[in-house]
């Protein structure tokens, strides 16, 4: 986890084992009723977010309340995850949306880049 995390845990919070959170990152579980009366004598409710394994979330990425975002998924920095996202893809924007899933020619692109770097 990076710095400057904001964690609204009225609900539960489970984050996976291996996660990357970049700075700024929100995580937020409140939810208040559009209405404006209740809203008015301060009801709040609340619904949980699930993170699995090895997710990445880009700098100042705001998860919303009663989202799951499935193992292996990379969120681009700056998205707003307003709605579920499956395992091993890519989301980015606002609302944040699937633009690729994650393949195997992507392990082969990250290692080729490291040997690069390395001067191999």
């Amino acid at each position: 986890m990076n710095s400057g995390l904001t964690a609204l845990d009225v609900a539960p919070i489970t984050i996976g084992a291996d996660c990357l959170l970049g700075p700024n990152v929100q995580l937020l579980t409140p939810t208040h009723p559009i209405d404006p009366r209740p809203r008015r004598d301060k009801l709040e409710a609340a619904r949980p977010i699930t993170l699995g394994d090895n997710v990445w979330l880009g700098g100042g990425v705001i998860v919303c309340p009663g989202v799951r975002i499935g193992d292996n998924t990379v969120v681009g920095a700056g998205s707003v995850v307003t709605r579920d996202l499956p395992a091993n893809v890519v989301a980015v924007g606002n609302p944040a949306r699937v633009i690729r899933t994650i393949t195997e020619a992507d392990e082969h692109d990250e290692r080729d880049e490291a040997a690069a770097a390395d001067g191999a």
